[in-house]
């Protein structure tokens, strides 16, 4: 789609949400590697180019680095963080070593107002995460914007702006109406992106690249997967056959609900494969969390592409891949660090002789969501927490057998059931219950215990960026751990995380 935003990505952990508050103005956008070639950017004909932020140091050895030339387009451009670094390295300014690091909130001063910070009041909080910092500016360019550092500048008579500063999150208080100055004052960019029109399009598109073919896609009964097989479904209805894979470290009765969700409400066709025990097999001995993600992920691709060479006739194979997942493996190729492998099941194996059909692959997880809606879909389906492509497995530290996996399930059933039964599902961002290698004494009736710590999470969050543990009410906390303890055989202590990310992760492993 053209004339829309383009973000360059230089690893900002932040990126992806850049992307997301730009659609949700209805401007299409899309995020690419910084590298980019620039004839390759140009094509897109884009109203605008966001620079975003990164990890590296512009006076790095291996900086990441654009053509120069991307200045001299006449297209609006706008540099935050690394972005207004790297803007000030190309063009002749000086970026040095800070003293001391600015993270986390700072307070904006505007020294001189511009068309980027127009309606901005003179003080305001933003969001800071960088060490280095613009020392000289180069020709043409003036300060608008003091923290500690110089925190905004611009070349207005080419069209350059730039902030230290995160606009893109919700911690910098007035960064939406800078983000709207820029997307709509200063690129002047059409409003092109609407979901309803997206699955118009794709319904069409999926009937012509399809024809008569068949179909297959693994259907994991988490939003993604879902969304697409209803969406496939509506466009070419049985040419459409589901693979629901039970690896044994799904919740509580997750498989029959699958099937009657899915199956009989909404007549897709789906196999349902019992592996359960193949998958503890394997697991057997395992207690790293990475080999256990390792091992979960090759036995799930191996017991796919089984049932996949059974089915005749398909040509294609389907995935609930979004945009994020596009994001994550092209900044691969550029300066973005692993903290761990992804929480989803992938690496289908390159021998498999099928066509992809990924029809959500441009859209973000909350417009994900309202596509599901708009196939209808049920609220509580297309707004069912993340639950990991591992499942329990990576949910079970340590070593993972049937015993764990049981006690852990009722655990889980019994915390989530209580969350939707007080109205307070909904009003967190994920939850789960974590079950721990750990065991302690305790007491029931007359008689000694020595059994496992389950430790409940719940976190809010508005990109999973991000995230502080939920205020829930003591008394709700009071409900669930004397249900676990006294309906779960096998657990006799309930912690509560209060961990916020970061320094923590929302999962444990």
């Amino acid at each position: 789609m053209q004339n829309g935003i383009i973000i360059l990505d230089f690893g900002s952990q932040y990126n992806q949400l850049i992307g997301r508050r730009i659609r949700e103005m209805g401007v299409y956008s899309e995020v690419l590697p910084f590298n980019t070639p620039l004839a390759e950017i140009l094509e897109r004909k884009p109203s605008g180019i966001i620079l975003s932020g990164g990890p590296s140091s512009v006076n790095a050895e291996n900086a990441s680095l654009v053509d120069k030339a991307l200045f001299e387009q006449n297209i609006p451009v706008l540099g935050i963080c690394y972005g207004m670094q790297l803007t000030t390295h190309l063009l002749g300014g000086k970026v040095k070593k800070g003293e001391k690091g600015e993270y986390g909130k700072a307070k904006l001063q505007i020294q001189k107002s511009n068309a980027l910070l127009s309606g901005v009041s003179r003080f305001s909080t933003v969001w800071m995460s960088h060490f280095d910092e613009v020392e000289t500016l180069p020709e043409g360019f003036v300060i608008n914007g003091m923290t500690d550092v110089i925190s905004a500048i611009s070349n207005e008579a080419k069209k350059i702006y730039c902030v230290q500063f995160h606009p893109e999150v919700s911690h910098t208080e007035e960064g939406t109406r800078m983000m709207e100055n820029f997307v709509f004052n200063i690129c002047k960019s059409p409003k092109n992106w609407k979901l309803t029109n997206y699955i118009d399009t794709t319904i069409a598109e999926i009937k012509e690249k399809v024809g008569d073919q068949k179909v297959i896609l693994g259907l994991s009964g988490g939003v993604d997967s879902s969304v697409a097989a209803v969406l496939i479904h509506k466009a070419i209805g049985d040419q459409l056959q589901c693979i629901f894979v039970d690896t044994g470290l799904l919740r509580k009765d997750e498989g029959k609900k699958v099937m009657e969700n899915y199956g009989e409400h909404f007549n897709l066709k789906i196999k349902m494969i019992d592996a359960s025990e193949r998958f503890l097999s394997k697991l057997k001995g395992v207690s790293d969390p990475e080999q256990k993600r390792k091992v979960i992920g090759n036995e799930f691709v191996a017991v796919f592409d089984e049932e996949s060479h059974k089915i005749e006739g398909a040509k294609f194979l389907a995935q609930g891949t979004i945009y994020p997942d596009v994001i994550e493996s092209q900044s691969v190729k550029g300066p973005s660090s692993v903290i761990k492998s992804h929480h989803n099941v992938g690496g289908l194996p390159e021998e498999m002789d099928f066509e992809l059909l990924e029809p959500l692959r441009e859209l973000f997880k909350d417009e994900v969501r309202k596509v599901g809606e708009e196939l209808g879909i049920p609220h509580h389906l297309v707004h069912r927490h993340p639950f990991p492509g591992p499942g329990l497995g990576i949910r079970i530290l340590g070593e993972v057998d049937e015993d764990k996996v049981r006690i852990l399930q009722e655990a889980d059933d019994i915390f989530i059931g209580e969350l939707y039964k007080d109205d307070l599902y909904d009003k967190v961002s994920q939850a789960f219950v974590v079950l721990l290698p750990v065991k302690s004494v305790g007491v029931m009736g007359d008689e000694r215990t020595y059994e496992y710590t389950a430790v409940v999470r719940s976190a809010n969050t508005t990109d999973f960026m991000t995230a502080t543990w939920s205020r829930l009410p003591y008394e709700f906390l009071d409900t669930i751990s004397n249900r676990i303890i006294n309906e779960v055989r096998g657990i006799n202590r309930v912690a509560y995380d209060i961990s916020s990310k970061p320094p923590a992760t929302i999962e444990w492993e």
